[in-house]
């Protein structure tokens, strides 16, 4: 293996990573709130639907360590914390746009498929398991 090959493997498993990261069920949601400029917890938590209070703090920290967003504590009376997408995190909203677009345009093609594919499941009998005694 050549110094090139180890890099270039590296390389397929830290973007793996990062891909991992970014695909997770919550980071492009979240992401994408962040679009239209800096936002405290609260508005976030209210905004993305179905998320728990841990599991948007585990996906900010996260999205924080990675570069993704800032976040920023305001020292005013009550002291509040916002978060806002660095220039990184713009591109990757950008980068993501197509698969956003994607994913708008089918969804009630995906939900035809998923019925039909339900419907073919449960209409199927169930397999006897014959015992060998």
């Amino acid at each position: 293996m050549t110094p090139t090959d180890s890099q270039s493997q590296q390389d397929a498993g830290r973007a793996r990573v990062v891909l991992g990261m970014v695909g997770d069920k919550w980071s492009l949601l979240v992401v994408c709130r962040l679009d239209l400029g800096p936002r405290r917890f609260t508005e976030l938590k209210r905004t993305v639907d179905g998320i728990s209070q841990r599991m948007l703090t585990v996906t900010l920290r996260s999205l924080e360590r990675d570069g993704i967003l800032i976040r920023t504590v305001h020292n005013v009376m009550p002291p509040h914390v916002t978060y806002e997408l660095t220039p990184m995190g713009r591109t990757l909203y950008e980068a993501t746009a197509p698969l956003r677009k994607w994913t708008i345009e089918h969804l009630a093609h995906i939900d035809d498929a998923r019925a039909e594919y339900d419907a073919r499941a449960n209409a199927q009998p169930a397999e006897t398991v014959k015992s060998h005694s």
